[in-house]
């Protein structure tokens, strides 16, 4: 990709090869087909690596993984779960972590569903696909952002130490399957979405477990609160 990349420039300088793969080029002349199909890519070219951009490698703490951004108009701005401020009701998914964060450490956030807050705290909200056709859920997958995502987990996980994976859901957790649970914590739990969160998402505690070893290791907790 010769075109300069929006990308901090922590994570540029350990990504810059990556963009140069046959994979990443790949993916890059199918967004370009998409987009001369007239198709709408969400979130907008300026979002896609919001999450990176909101958290530079040297400030991850903890990760979060999701699967791809929402594709309803408006929601999605680069960070897995998050919302945009205005947008209520809130997706289904996201009420259930703000059922759980009450009960578990007793933080009311069900007014916001935008977890940018999080992200400036070292929570690296990412999804492993970081585009999506407009109204389209997962279409973008297998077109090559995989490839780009496992490469920031094998990152992190090589160079960093006592870093918090929460993995929610068997996506997340097959995708984090290589994580070193010896360098650091990982947190696995069902997904939050209604059809799983009663399985085991719920009371699971993530929050407070992911706090207790950010203070065991010698870090600073998140503040949870929007």
């Amino acid at each position: 990709m010769k075109k300069k990349i929006d990308l901090d420039v922590s994570w540029l300088d350990k990504l810059a090869d990556t963009f140069e793969t046959d994979e990443m080029q790949q993916l890059k002349q199918f967004l370009h087909q998409e987009k001369a199909q007239g198709k709408i890519i969400l979130p907008e070219a300026k979002l896609w690596f919001n999450a990176l951009n909101s958290t530079p490698f040297e400030q991850v703490k903890v990760v979060i993984l999701g699967q791809d951004p929402y594709p309803s108009a408006g929601h999605a701005h680069g960070l897995c779960f998050s919302v945009m401020p205005e947008v209520k009701p809130l997706p289904k998914s996201l009420v259930n972590i703000n059922t759980e964060l009450m009960d578990n450490v007793q933080i009311d956030n069900r007014h916001s569903g935008y977890l940018q807050p999080w992200a400036a705290q070292g929570v690296l909200l990412l999804n492993a696909v970081l585009t999506v056709e407009q109204g389209k859920s997962n279409a973008h997958q297998g077109k090559g952002w995989e490839f780009f995502t496992d490469k920031i987990i094998h990152l992190l996980n090589d160079e960093k130490e006592n870093v918090v994976f929460i993995l929610w859901g068997a996506y997340a957790q097959k995708k984090g399957v290589f994580i070193d649970n010896q360098k650091h914590y990982v947190i696995k739990a069902p997904h939050p979405s209604p059809l799983s969160a009663y399985r085991g998402f719920f009371g699971s505690k993530p929050f407070s477990k992911t706090n207790d070893y950010l203070e065991s290791a010698g870090k600073t907790p998140i503040n949870w609160k929007i």
